[in-house]
């Protein structure tokens, strides 16, 4: 056979070799560029008037790193406050912090998330008395999205959307708002969206629509999770609107989108702001999006409720450390869910968890984990290298808490867990499962039977007499940016709550799990949440014209302290107490603030006038005349740090109360103070005359703690015979947190 042969001529081979050489210079450059991330830059406060956001963010960044940086651009915040979104290298990110017209620069990292019977329990019963403006309450939920079809979202009675919202709707195929979704917007700076996620509002997870149905649901009869927490669901406004800010997808909540879900919620109208997300490191305030957003809300009037974390029982483990918001704690209900293990010998032994599942055969094969491992593994934890051919249709015992995948892929027909997880929290499993704090009974069983057998039974509930208790997960204080600040604030049900699902996802998300259902149990500060937002929801109903900082104090005040042997990190884990909203909205007094008084606060802390001026868009100057410490800022609870362990400190704490009671009133100090604090109040009475009349206080506070006792608390409660002004008076040992 012939060969074939091309003749190429002199001048192609130089054109080819011209040719390769340039490319290999452009891949030779392109690896020495330097890498470009995603940054957002936060410029403060809106300018006056109109301007084009795009083209002086545009302008920046042409200064900044030239024509390559100018075309970065991602989005523009420009409704409610400045600043912009790109994508730039790290000398870029530099060069733009140090600009004088930039407060800050922070990489675009994502946060994490973080009721039939709930609110009956805080005794606010669905025939609480009502306020006639409760449907002009409109509820801004930053979360996962919303599943739009389920009946705690029907529009059914509701008239057109209150004059005041100007938000939208964002056009979608599989997405339609009503009268009671009044709005509904997706964002996604970095435009990575992917399965199974989608670009509507639409929730897919099922995180948005349980905590949108807590704030803010219908009222939904014969409501459950297969047969468990049987009762109506309900939202604590029921009767409010809901304007959906989509933020958070499956691989987390981006700060870019944060900040501009906060952008057009402000302008839009929305009364009230409930986020269920945070970062497990508390950040400095205007290095925070959520500190930064929840500020320009705080300065048109809008109070945002936010997670304390999942990061407890950890000390200083809260991220929700800004005094202008509202950070709240999870607790327990007085119901509880326990799954019973029955043994081939009799005996039954209790577990927690969340078990829908109904197993068939009156016994089961039952297998110790490390006796399950394929060849050479160690699987007594079941968290990998368990052998199929062990475990298929045999219940598994587990010494680790686990989230019961391996099992299921192995085939085994439920799993037994022991030494693990929280004991006051129970948790949903792709298999039947009971969890114990001690399975040392049940494993002695096992090792000793020649053919041990076991059956895990469907979950029942059980009244929990010691409730509310503070859940383990639940983060705590001190807070770490400013220790003498309380944080949380309150606390609120956030264990096993039921609440309205997403269609689009089953029962734990897990693949393998069929069970789709229009109602779930969760728990996490996530669900306390939308429980303290549904209450200032309601607060704001009565009184639209208060201050986020009244609406707040107004539920700090009249909550109710959690029990100290139970708690000994005290309110470091609850705050103020437990919410009580059928009684917030009669406080009697109120410690009211406003951007001025923050901004003093801010002083303080060592911010300077040329930031404060950027962030709040007014010539706002700190001097020896404005820098207010820490302890005036007028707040509804007491802190102060001590110098040392075994020293004495003492901190004097200036105040002032509104009268919003009764306009002849005379309120007396009633000061606990145990062992190791006293608390002097001058003057020890107070009366009005009229309602909206203040009064100002002088709180002189003294705690020496020691190596035992780091934390001691005692309370202030203003007393007129009607209403009880409760604040807490909190010392503690110093605290130092790094980041």
């Amino acid at each position: 056979m012939a060969s074939i042969y091309t003749h190429t001529s002199p001048s192609i081979c130089f054109t080819y070799i011209t040719l390769i050489c340039s490319l290999l210079l452009a891949v030779a450059v392109a690896s020495n560029e330097p890498e470009r991330k995603v940054y957002v830059a936060y410029m403060g406060d809106r300018p006056k008037g109109e301007f084009s956001a795009s083209a002086l963010h545009s302008s920046i960044l042409l200064e900044v790193g030239g024509s390559v940086a100018a075309k970065s651009l991602l989005h523009s915040y420009r409704r409610s406050f400045n600043g912009f979104v790109a994508n730039l290298t790290e000398d870029e990110a530099r060069k733009l912090a140090e600009r004088e017209n930039v407060v800050s620069v922070f990489p675009n990292e994502k946060m994490q998330l973080q009721t039939t019977r709930s609110w009956d329990f805080m005794g606010f019963s669905k025939h609480a008395k009502r306020s006639s403006l409760e449907g002009d309450i409109i509820v801004g939920m930053f979360d996962t999205g919303i599943w739009p079809t389920s009946k705690s979202f029907s529009d059914e009675n509701f008239g057109p959307p209150p004059k005041k919202w100007k938000g939208k709707c964002q056009k979608s195929a599989n997405f339609t708002c009503n009268n009671k979704i009044i709005g509904a917007r997706s964002y996604r700076a970095d435009g990575v969206i992917s399965e199974p996620d989608v670009a509507s509002p639409l929730d897919t997870v099922g995180h948005g629509s349980h905590t949108a149905s807590t704030a803010a649901g219908n009222i939904v009869q014969g409501a459950s999770m297969l047969g468990l927490g049987l009762g109506d669901a309900r939202g604590g406004v029921p009767a409010a609107r809901l304007a959906v800010y989509k933020i958070c997808w499956n691989d987390g909540c981006p700060n870019a989108d944060i900040l501009a879900a906060f952008d057009d919620a402000i302008a839009d109208g929305v009364d009230i702001i409930s986020l269920s997300i945070g970062t497990s490191v508390p950040l400095n305030y205007f290095e925070d999006p959520i500190a930064i957003g929840s500020f320009h809300a705080m300065k048109n009037g809008i109070l945002t409720s936010h997670a304390a974390g999942n990061d407890g029982p950890s000390s200083g483990s809260t991220s929700s450390v800004a005094p202008w918001i509202l950070s709240v704690a999870a607790s327990t209900l007085d119901r509880k869910f326990v799954t019973k293990v029955q043994l081939g010998n009799g005996k039954i032994y209790e577990g927690i968890s969340i078990n829908t599942f109904d197993l068939k055969k009156d016994t089961y094969p039952f297998i110790y984990g490390g006796d399950a491992g394929l060849k050479g593994t160690n699987a007594s934890d079941c968290a990998f290298g368990l052998d199929e051919k062990k475990v298929k249709g045999k219940i598994v015992m587990c010494d680790a808490f686990i989230d019961g995948t391996e099992p299921a892929e192995a085939g085994a027909a439920g799993v037994v867990m022991q030494n693990g997880g929280f004991i006051n929290v129970a948790y949903n499993f792709l298999l039947p499962a009971s969890y114990m704090s001690n399975g040392s009974e049940v494993f002695n069983y096992l090792k000793s039977t020649k053919k041990p057998t076991a059956k895990i039974f469907k979950s029942n509930t059980e009244k929990d007499r010691f409730a509310p208790t503070i859940a383990s997960f639940s983060s705590r204080g001190p807070n770490a940016i400013t220790p003498d600040i309380l944080k949380p604030d309150v606390t609120a049900p956030g264990v096993d709550i039921l609440a309205a699902w997403s269609g689009a996802t089953t029962v734990t998300g897990f693949p393998g799990d069929k069970r789709v259902v229009p109602y779930s149990i969760d728990y996490g500060t996530s669900m306390a949440c939308p429980h303290a937002s549904g209450a200032t929801a309601y607060i704001k109903s009565f009184y639209p014209k208060w201050s986020p900082a009244a609406i707040k104090s107004a539920l700090m005040t009249t909550a109710f302290p959690l029990n100290h042997e139970r708690h000994p990190d005290l309110e470091f884990s609850y705050g103020a107490g437990h919410i009580n909203p059928a009684n917030a909205t009669n406080p009697g007094l109120v410690y009211d603030a406003g951007e001025i008084d923050y901004i003093n606060f801010l002083c303080g802390q060592g911010y300077n006038s040329t930031q404060l001026k950027l962030v709040t868009g007014k010539d706002a100057r700190c001097s020896k005349a404005t820098n207010a410490t820490v302890w005036d800022l007028n707040y509804p609870s007491f802190t102060l740090s001590a110098s040392d362990v075994g020293e004495t400190t003492t901190k004097v704490f200036h105040r002032t109360v509104t009268n919003v009671g009764s306009a002849v009133s005379t309120y007396k100090a009633v000061v606990n103070a145990p062992k190791g604090l006293t608390i002097q109040v001058k003057p020890s009475t107070l009366s009005f005359t009229s309602l909206g009349e203040k009064k100002s206080f002088v709180v002189t506070a003294t705690v020496t703690v020691s190596e035992s006792l780091s934390v001691i608390s005692g309370s202030l409660t203003w007393d007129d015979g009607v209403h009880r002004v409760r604040s807490p008076v909190v010392g503690h040992s110093p605290f130092h947190f790094e980041h």
